[in-house]
């Protein structure tokens, strides 16, 4: 288990004016992307899906004293290579993609999944070393956000880490419902996602906390 724990901070009412801010503008100035055009709640699907993505941005750039992020993802013009920030590990800077999600809690198991489109790993010029999981939950009124940790994409590309299923492949949940791949995807378990950095500003910051992983859920 590569995961020895997980830590939260609070999200502030600024970072999250600032998220909407953003994805505000880039709703209003760039088309909707292809995966939601079908849908009929599309739009709104689409403004959830940016303002966890930048929200996430935001609060890593805040808590590793990085530059913010200055447009929401998605942009026409904002292609990235699958870097959002560079941070160093071991010594050494390296690219990091942030991956964020919505839950409904921060209790985590063992066997929840990082989700990772195979095409985005496939594409051109890509330039990603790791993938940072984050998870945002909402409590009352405010955003906490859970730094789950990183992975390398070269372990998930050769099968180190993480299970390959192609498109069309149907996965059953926790909860005994079921879903199916639209495109081939990349599932990693939490506990292969390697322990968060810890700095002594994020030590410092509103909310941190260090939790750690529940263990498989037993029906």
């Amino acid at each position: 288990m590569r995961n020895q724990f997980f830590f939260q901070i609070n999200v502030s009412e600024e970072q999250v004016n600032l998220a909407n801010e953003l994805v505000d503008y880039s709703i209003k100035n760039h088309p909707v992307e292809d995966i939601f055009a079908k849908d009929p709640n599309g739009k709104e699907r689409q403004k959830e899906f940016r303002f966890t993505g930048t929200l996430g941005e935001i609060v890593f750039a805040d808590a590793y004293g990085l530059p913010r992020p200055t447009r929401s993802f998605g942009a026409i013009g904002g292609q990235d290579f699958g870097q959002d920030f560079s941070l160093s590990v071991n010594g050494n800077d390296n690219s990091f993609d942030i991956k964020s999600m919505f839950r409904k809690n921060d209790s985590f198991r063992t066997n929840y999944v990082l989700n990772i489109p195979a095409y985005q790993m496939r594409r051109e010029n890509v330039i990603t070393d790791y993938y940072f999981c984050i998870s945002i939950h909402k409590q009352e009124n405010s955003y906490i956000a859970s730094f789950l940790g990183y992975v390398s994409k070269d372990e998930i590309e050769k099968g180190v880490v993480g299970i390959l299923y192609k498109a069309g492949t149907q996965r059953v949940k926790d909860d005994g419902g079921t879903f199916t791949f639209q495109r081939d995807t990349y599932e990693i378990d939490f506990d292969d996602i390697t322990t968060p950095i810890v700095t002594p500003l994020i030590q410092k910051m509103a909310g941190y906390v260090q939790k750690t992983l529940l263990p498989p859920y037993k029906s």
